[in-house]
């Protein structure tokens, strides 16, 4: 092979060949290629037998050592079996939407001497790589992994080598810089699988989507891989999807190999295994391969516009939010030894992404909401509360609602003028906990623990520390939505009040006048329960005044379309930033999405009123989003929603807020220390130290989230005045668009953004259903719209009309025919029910699926005729008849199982029986009694004798009380009457409770002794009457 120069990196296109004659692969009786190995000198060219690639030529000899065995872990067991040497042929295409990935397909020429053609060359990866990987397959031989990577259109390959016999706590990971076509790969797996045939071959372990890096814990590392995913966005040409699969692969000699290790089994191994297992990788973890979802779209699309400005070379490094990175402790240990670690490694972030479609007339919008939790400070509930004292605060979750329409699917404007499509707007927003040091003990049974602010520090520098980071993330000025309790009978959340806003008022006076904290404290749980205040309308204007103050980014060129940029953003914290703050950010969201498509010219105004198509899918992406936010914190779903809050549903509502409220309690008592023991070892938090103490013998967390007190007198104190950097409050603004510079002048756009391959496939074999087929499941505002309706023109297509009962469907209702059907009552059909999260009262059935719009709630069910009564198994020939003949819509479906409010309250108030009914009741009180009267005074014959002689009046002897003897007790003053079988006390304490005072409502001093005033004594010692706390 000819020696590759060195140079910028190329793209992807093939190089011009050259007389390479005199080297060029070869395989004679012993196998070997002759190549250049980028893992060694450039200037040599070394054979394949010595290459770290080829090792696996040779016949290794070792000794014999013993295999550590620990239980497998993964949540998806491979495809393959273990016993398959090559992976199963197919036919059909590869579909890269496919949950699991197809390995790499290996072919074996009957040809042994397989050559290179003359003239080829190898292709090189660059400094930044050149080959972005999308498919991955894992082979293994006796002591070596092997990664075979594959770009998107399945063309060039790459691989990557990790060796299973370096010593423990030692990760050994060989990368080739080498791009390889399809045979090239295939002729080096082959010589690899041939150099290991002594030792069992070389085998297929799994197929994967990605590599999120190496984990160790007492012994060896392993390595987390991807095994399914799935589709949930496309941002700008760029897929997003979540883990539906992982594995974890031990980097150990297999249990089959000759070659063993001395490491015995572990039982601490196997026990952190174990709690790292207690975290579901599969649920709510994302992960993109071409755009960076840790950081926003403003400012992705920022740093593009600076890169390209300075004439930067593509790619340059990236720029992942560590925050935001959840596998950023496994992604350690491949830093460290690749070049290219984002080449091989997928960041991946933790929290929630929707999308959705939002139809106008033909003209279609796309929602997309990203939630990034923050891997800081993370924790479950009543575990992580407040800040710790480096400014990170429990809870911190950032949400980004993106309103693109899409005109065009890249971010790059026609010209093309390189991400300047000013089609794509986004708005951000914050939620965390309270930044001060306080706790709650849930070691209690009582579901809400009493609060308590640990340290109260004077210049407030856990607050400091969190605020300047907003600052830095966001800009100025930062926009304080508290809607904690202000009035309490025992003082809870209005202690954090009072303090919080003291803080506040601290660091807003060295702050700039034009950049303070703006402060807003609004007690929304008392305004909920009041009847006279309405909490919509009075988050509607805190809503409007929040997105005109900060604003929201609109990309454009900044010459024909003038670019918008977010500076500040709005932080919502109730105590635990759930319930309360979800329906404040919906509302913050819904008013910046009127802004958002007013700014992108669908719509006049800049509001879209409720019971709107839009504004209920928009609610249906929120309530999903603050479930899934709310059980990724607090173990359970919402509590209270936004019909809660807008006071609707409430029938049925009520009973699930019981449920959820329960379900809350449950994890937070019993199972939130399991999840916090996997959140401080997935993360990076607690690392195991011979001789020190194992993560379950911890008593506490804290200093696993807190800084080590002996480095403090090594650092610089901060100042206590100018707590804040003021290059973050400097005003921020999208530079104005420019044409490549440099090296990068007259480069295609697949150079800048290779979106069009991602998205489109180009010279693949596919079809139009497989492309778009992630648009074909996304939910949308069609799926709203009744088509009867639409068919006789009654129905007004526009997703900002206003809903009500007239816009419904309403089922015929035709006339009953004569004769009946016998049906068994076990092949009766029990009607379906459509997605809905509501339960049905009439069937009994509860549907744990999407959310159905408000005013389908609210629709009045119609009661079927009189004549169409159907009893017993009795069923009329009509009615089966027309159940035949017209098939019904899921909606209709759901209409005719639902019990809805409006048809609750109207049967309150006009209670009535049908017909049937009352011949029933008629027929039951007319019916002839036949039981007797008792009128005769003799004894049965046959009765109990002891129970007779207690009747005759043993009863007298055991302590019961006539009223005659008791009576005469009474006589007089001071008078003791004699009864048998009470106490003397007993007896005075019930005088003294008939006799009346002339005071009876006052507690008086000699009262207190007596026992009915047990709970007043508590009371005046500090103890609550109900819930047996101290009181504040």
């Amino acid at each position: 092979m000819a020696d590759q120069q060195d140079g910028s990196p190329r793209r992807g296109r093939s190089p011009a060949p050259i007389d390479t004659s005199g080297q060029h692969i070869h395989f004679k009786e012993s196998p070997s290629i002759t190549g250049r190995s980028s893992l060694g000198n450039d200037s040599t060219t070394t054979s394949a037998m010595t290459s770290p690639l080829s090792m696996d030529f040779k016949n290794p000899e070792t000794e014999e050592h013993s295999v550590p065995k620990f239980p497998p872990l993964h949540n998806n067991p491979p495809s393959i079996s273990e016993g398959s040497r090559r992976p199963p042929s197919s036919v059909n295409d590869v579909d890269d939407d496919e949950c699991t990935a197809r390995p790499f397909q290996r072919t074996r020429s009957p040809n042994s001497d397989m050559k290179r053609n003359k003239g080829a060359e190898y292709e090189k990866v660059g400094d930044q790589g050149v080959c972005k990987m999308h498919k991955y397959s894992l082979y293994e031989t006796a002591v070596r992994f092997y990664i075979v990577g594959a770009d998107v259109m399945d063309n060039r390959f790459r691989i990557l080598k990790i060796d299973r016999e370096a010593d423990a706590g030692n990760l050994t990971v060989s990368e080739d810089e080498i791009v390889y076509t399809k045979k090239e790969m295939s002729q080096l797996l082959n010589a690899i699988d041939d150099g290991n045939k002594s030792t069992g071959g070389m085998r297929l372990r799994c197929s994967t989507w990605g590599l999120l890096g190496f984990i160790r814990f007492t012994g060896s590392y392993y390595m987390l891989v991807i095994t399914k995913r799935s589709q949930v966005a496309m941002i700008g040409g760029h897929f997003i999807y979540s883990v539906d699969g992982t594995e974890l692969v031990p980097l150990t000699i297999g249990a089959s190999s000759r070659f063993k290790t001395s490491d015995a089994k572990n039982p601490e191994e196997a026990r952190f295994l174990g709690i790292l297992n207690n975290l579901d990788l599969t649920r709510s973890f994302y992960f993109s391969y071409s755009y960076d979802i840790t950081r926003t779209l403003q400012h992705n699309i920022m740093t593009e516009r600076a890169a390209i400005a300075k004439g930067s070379p593509y790619p340059h490094p990236q720029d992942y939010n560590s925050m935001f990175v959840w596998n950023s402790y496994l992604l350690q240990p491949a830093a460290a030894a690749l070049k290219n670690t984002y080449d091989w490694c997928l960041p991946v972030i933790h929290g929630y992404i929707d999308q959705a479609a939002l139809s106008i007339y033909g003209r279609t919008v796309y929602i997309t909401i990203v939630a990034r939790r923050s891997r800081y400070f993370a924790g479950a509930r009543f575990l992580k509360r407040g800040a710790n004292d480096l400014g990170y605060v429990a809870n911190d979750v950032e949400t980004e609602q993106i309103v693109s329409e899409v005109l065009t699917t890249s971010f790059h404007a026609p010209g093309p003028k390189l991400f300047a499509n000013p089609n794509y707007t986004s708005y951000v927003q914050h939620r965390g906990s309270i930044p001060l040091y306080w706790t709650q003990d849930n070691t209690g049974v009582t579901p809400k623990p009493p609060i308590e602010l640990n340290l109260v520090d004077p210049f407030y520098g856990a607050a400091a520390l969190h605020f300047d980071n907003l600052f830095e993330r966001y800009g100025a000025p930062v926009y304080v939505l508290n809607l904690v309790k202000s009035r309490e009978r025992t003082p809870r959340e209005s202690k954090l009040l009072v303090e919080f806003t003291n803080a506040i008022n601290y660091l807003n006076q060295f702050l700039p006048k034009d950049k303070k904290i703006i402060h807003k404290a609004w007690d929304m749980s008392r305004a909920s329960k009041s009847r006279d205040q309405d909490v919509i309308g009075t988050l509607e204007n805190i809503a409007e005044e929040v997105v005109t103050t900060t604003g929201f980014f609109q990309n454009g060129d900044g010459r024909i379309t003038m670019p918008r940029v977010q500076n500040g953003v709005a932080r919502t914290n109730c105590i635990d930033c759930l319930d309360r703050t979800n329906a404040a950010q919906f509302v913050i969201g819904k008013r910046a999405l009127g802004h958002q498509l007013h700014a992108l010219g669908i719509i006049g105004d800049t509001s879209i009123a409720y019971d709107t198509d839009a504004v209920n899918l928009f609610t249906h992406m929120y309530h999903d989003h603050g479930d899934t936010i709310a059980v990724q914190y607090g173990g359970s779903q919402l509590v209270n929603t936004m019909e809660t809050y807008r006071k609707i549903n409430q029938w049925t509502s009520h009973s699930r807020d019981m449920v959820e409220s329960f379900k809350r309690y449950y994890n937070n008592s019993f199972l939130d220390g399991q999840r916090q023991e996997a959140y401080n070892l997935f993360l990076g938090n607690y690392i195991f130290v011979q001789g020190q103490p194992m993560l379950w013998d911890l008593a506490t967390d804290y200093y696993l989230h807190h800084a080590d007190p002996r480095a403090w007198s090594n650092k610089v104190r901060r100042s206590y005045i100018n707590w804040f950097t003021p290059s973050f409050l400097e005003k921020r603004a999208l530079p104005k668009y420019v044409d490549p510079l440099g090296v990068t002048t007259n480069k295609p756009l697949g150079y800048f953004d290779d979106y069009w391959l991602e998205y489109y496939k180009p010279l693949s074999v596919s079809s139009l259903l497989k492309i778009f087929s992630h648009m074909g499941r996304m939910n949308s505002t069609l799926r709203y719209i009744p088509f009867r309706s639409t068919q006789e023109g009654r129905y007004d297509l526009s997703p900002f009309k206003v809903r009500t009962e007239a816009d419904q469907d309403v089922p015929d209702k035709k006339k009953a025919k004569k004769g009946v059907t016998i049906i068994d009552p076990s092949e009766e059909a029990t009607p379906e029910v459509a997605e809905d999260d509501t339960l049905s009262i009439k069937s009994g059935t509860t549907v744990t699926t999407k959310r159905i719009s408000i005013q389908r709630w609210l629709q009045p069910i119609h009661e079927k005729e009189k004549g169409e009564q159907v009893h017993g198994i009795m069923k009329t020939g009509s009615e089966a008849e027309e159940k035949k003949k017209e098939k019904m819509t899921p909606l209709d479906k759901s209409k005719a199982a639902q019990w809805t409010f409006t048809q609750v309250v109207n049967d309150s108030l006009n209670p009535s029986v049908s017909a049937q009914e009352a011949d029933d009741y008629s027929r039951y009180v007319l019916h002839p009694l036949t039981l007797p009267l008792v009128v005769s005074t003799e004894l049965p014959t046959e009765i109990n004798n002891e129970y007779l002689e207690y009747v005759n009046g043993s009863w007298k002897d055991i302590g019961i009380v006539t009223g005659m003897e008791f009576g005469a007790g009474m006589v007089g003053e001071g008078t003791k009457g004699e009864v048998t079988g009470i106490k003397e006390e007993d007896l005075a304490e019930y005088r003294d409770f008939l006799t009346v005072a002339e005071n009876p409502l006052t507690v008086m001093e000699e009262d207190g002794a007596k026992k009915r005033y047990k709970a007043y004594r508590k009371w005046l010692l500090g103890k609550s009457l109900f819930k047996q706390q101290p009181v504040d």
